[in-house]
């Protein structure tokens, strides 16, 4: 599947290697579902002369290679943890098989513990011979600031809206990629999962605004929710605030990809979107398990109805004070 959007990135990647400066430490930045991934497959594929092998017909695809190490998150946790790095480190300080680089994938680099990331900072300082750290965050600003002090930066950015429309139409002409761009935020590879999702937000919306017109009860609504993947609900939520808060700053009604009625905004406490937006994003980074999603989501849906007036600073909304106070599973 080729991604024309990442053109780009390939040609300044060439001219590094022209000019002889290439670094040995990598973080590659932006939105999830702009195509982070796959400009990893084909850095590793390319610096291990398997070239386009690596930017790959199918997105999820690793490139195989006796001198690729690519470390994510075990199936059933949400972080990387020491021991992993501790064994990618090991391994990346042998000799290489093949006689030439090595190179290594830490994706998403925004999951590792804090021990996880301090076990890493000798590689980074130090890597060993010719090798190639490539580091993926979907959060750059989880990443502490040892770990991104030490890494070249090269920022991810989506295409135009009118590239991505024509990239996406030729996958599946016809579809609704217009709203489901938008509703991630521009980010083509993303938005191919979106388009699944349309209809679930469409209804979540709907329970949304019907909440904060007084037409709902929060109770049946995270009841709905709660049978959903906590990391899409918050998600979805936390794409809509932004939207939201986009609008409400700019003094618009709307905003592209924005769910919430301006009849909802307007009985709203908007000062204190920006305090909501900071809970959820909190309970994003939370590991799954750790609170009860069900009086979670009440709390947040309770506080929602009644237009955010608990929000502040100082005290947090009930959704956090069920959580923080025996929410937990």
């Amino acid at each position: 599947m080729e991604l024309p959007w990442l053109k780009y990135f390939v040609d300044a990647w060439h001219d590094r290697v022209t000019r002889a400066r290439v670094p040995h430490a990598v973080l590659l930045a932006g939105p999830v579902g702009v195509g982070k991934r796959a400009a990893a497959r084909w850095l590793a594929g390319e610096t291990l002369g398997i070239g386009h092998a690596a930017f790959p017909e199918h997105p999820q695809a690793i490139p195989e290679h006796a001198d690729l190490r690519w470390l994510r998150p075990p199936e059933d946790k949400a972080s990387i943890g020491i021991e992993q790095v501790r064994e990618l480190v090991g391994e990346f300080g042998l000799t290489s098989y093949e006689g030439g680089r090595k190179v290594a994938v830490i994706e998403p680099a925004d999951t590792m513990t804090i021990n996880a990331a301090n076990s890493l900072l000798k590689t980074l300082e130090e890597p060993p011979g010719d090798a190639l750290l490539i580091l993926v965050a979907d959060r750059v600003g989880k990443l502490p600031a040892t770990i991104f002090s030490r890494c070249q930066r090269i920022d991810m950015a989506p295409p135009t809206e009118a590239d991505a429309m024509a990239w996406l139409d030729r996958l599946q002409p016809g579809a609704p990629w217009a709203q489901a761009l938008h509703a991630v935020g521009g980010a083509p590879l993303a938005a191919i999962e979106a388009i699944e999702e349309l209809d679930t937000g469409a209804a979540m919306a709907r329970d949304l605004n019907a909440l904060g017109q007084g037409q709902a009860s929060a109770v049946e609504v995270s009841a709905r929710w709660s049978k959903m993947a906590p990391a899409f609900v918050f998600e979805w939520l936390a794409r809509q605030l932004k939207l939201a808060i986009i609008a409400v700053s700019a003094g618009r009604e709307s905003a592209a990809g924005l769910a919430i009625d301006d009849s909802v905004l307007r009985r709203m406490d908007t000062r204190n979107l920006f305090c909501y937006l900071d809970i959820i994003n909190g309970l994003r980074a939370q590991p799954p398990g750790s609170y009860n999603v069900l009086l979670t989501l009440e709390g947040l849906l309770i506080d929602w109805a009644e237009g955010l007036q608990a929000c502040t600073n100082d005290a947090p909304i009930d959704g956090i004070n069920l959580m923080l106070a025996g929410g937990r599973q």
